[in-house]
């Protein structure tokens, strides 16, 4: 039986939970790809620039190459230590730079290499800060036995700037096409900037009551050595291997958007609907999972949540009417929220110390690739194989392929449940605990 870990940390697993879920929320509202920004800057390729859904899945998959390389960004903060903060100082100093990109950028006139430029070089600043908050969330989430509930908080803060990005982002579009093109971009990277300043003050508070608690990791090895380290580490290749799939869904992009509008007769409006239910149908179910995780191993969740997941898409091949999408948006969030939230836990459970930041990103990287190659070749099948049907179907067969793959999981890693403590092996790595007063 695994033991139980002190009182005094279930005392402060709240006020720690809800510390990563402040910064998660600024860091995932001023993202270029996945916040405020993205879902505009979509909807202005497609209105104003009048791209056809292949070209649009081409810009988002050149514009999106920063996050292929997420491990640069990840090993650079495990090495790091910016201002003597370790990832306070990355959230300092990468927010402010990436605000002042946002700001440079909203004075340019609007055009498509414009677009792409900025987009790209606000990317590389915005990873650094993404990597800081996620190599702090999984550093803590091991060390105080609690990888469970910080996955519940990363999936919810990872849906909410999702929900309002969606739920406006169409309203948005609707109000900017109203608006000159240069008037329109000016609002949305002001509005990127000023996001990415609060993540730069953000860093810069330290609450006793979350940092007295945790012991920042920093290895003293050789990055060569931390290399050879990280790739020898079994446990990682199987839960990267799951996100992968888990993220692929080929269709689930711009192919549904067309199909939605083009088919279907959607409004922007309605498109944003679509997808601001689709975001709120998972909340439910991953607070569902960090019940679950508490009284049940996350072997046993990591099996059923993939069981449940596995049909998500299937009700939209019976789809035809905006309303029934609508009903097809909700069943997909709330049979996805458990095996995502497992999917986290697992990649947390995962990580070696003080590599935490790597794989974290290493995971953000293969969920842009797995998005952005399955948006492409979803809008092939949809554009050439059979339509939106032929999308269904592939994303049906990627989420299945999940199955085997958990058989490779080392069954100690998830033999536990959230609370219990971890199995984490690494006795020949020598870690150092930076001093608190500079953390």
């Amino acid at each position: 039986m695994a033991r139980q870990p002190a009182d005094a940390a279930e005392v402060r697993r709240l006020p720690i939970l809800l510390y990563m879920a402040g910064m998660m929320l600024l860091v995932g509202f001023g993202s270029p790809a996945g916040g405020l920004i993205d879902v505009p800057v979509t909807f202005f390729l497609k209105n104003k620039l009048h791209l056809e859904a292949h070209e649009v899945a081409n810009f988002r998959l050149a514009a999106a190459i920063p996050l292929y390389v997420g491990l640069i960004f990840g090993f650079a903060r495990d090495r790091w230590n910016i201002l003597g903060r370790k990832d306070r100082g990355m959230l300092m100093v990468f927010g402010a730079v990436c605000a002042a990109v946002y700001a440079g950028f909203a004075a340019a006139s609007p055009s498509y290499p414009v677009l792409m430029a900025a987009i790209l070089v606000s990317l590389v600043a915005w990873s650094f800060t993404r990597a800081a908050e996620q190599g702090l969330a999984s550093m803590a989430g091991q060390q105080l036995a609690m990888t469970g509930w910080m996955s519940v908080v990363w999936s919810v803060c990872a849906s909410v700037p999702y929900l309002a990005a969606y739920g406006a982002g169409g309203l948005l579009s609707q109000f900017l096409e109203g608006q000159r093109a240069d008037a329109a971009a000016r609002i949305l990277f002001l509005v990127g900037a000023g996001l990415m300043a609060a993540v730069a003050l953000y860093g810069a508070w330290k609450p006793r009551v979350v940092y007295d608690h945790l012991k920042l990791e920093h290895s003293k090895a050789r990055p060569l050595d931390e290399l050879s380290r990280l790739a020898r580490h079994w446990p990682v290749y199987p839960a990267l291997l799951v996100w992968f799939l888990w993220s692929f869904a080929p269709g689930s992009g711009t192919p549904l958007q067309y199909y939605l509008q083009n088919t279907l007769h959607a409004s922007d409006a309605q498109w944003g609907a679509w997808n601001a239910i689709f975001a709120a149908a998972f909340i439910p179910t991953y607070f569902l999972y960090g019940a679950l995780c508490r009284r049940f191993t996350a072997r046993t969740l990591l099996f059923w949540g993939t069981i449940v997941g596995i049909p998500q898409f299937v009700p939209l091949y019976f789809v035809h009417s905006v309303h029934g999408a609508m009903w097809g948006a909700a069943f997909i969030g709330l049979t996805g929220g458990v095996a995502s939230s497992a999917f986290i836990d697992l990649l947390m459970r995962s990580a070696p110390r003080a590599l935490q930041g790597t794989i974290m990103m290493m995971a953000g990287s293969l969920y842009w690739v797995a998005i952005r190659f399955g948006d492409v070749l979803g809008t092939y099948l949809y554009d050439y194989a059979g339509g939106f049907t032929a999308c269904v179907v592939a994303i049906t067969l990627a989420y299945a392929l999940i199955l085997p793959v958990l058989l490779l999981v080392p069954k100690r890693l998830i033999a536990t449940r959230d609370g219990e403590t971890l199995p984490i092996e690494d006795a020949a790595l020598e870690v150092e605990a930076l001093a608190v007063q500079r953390a």
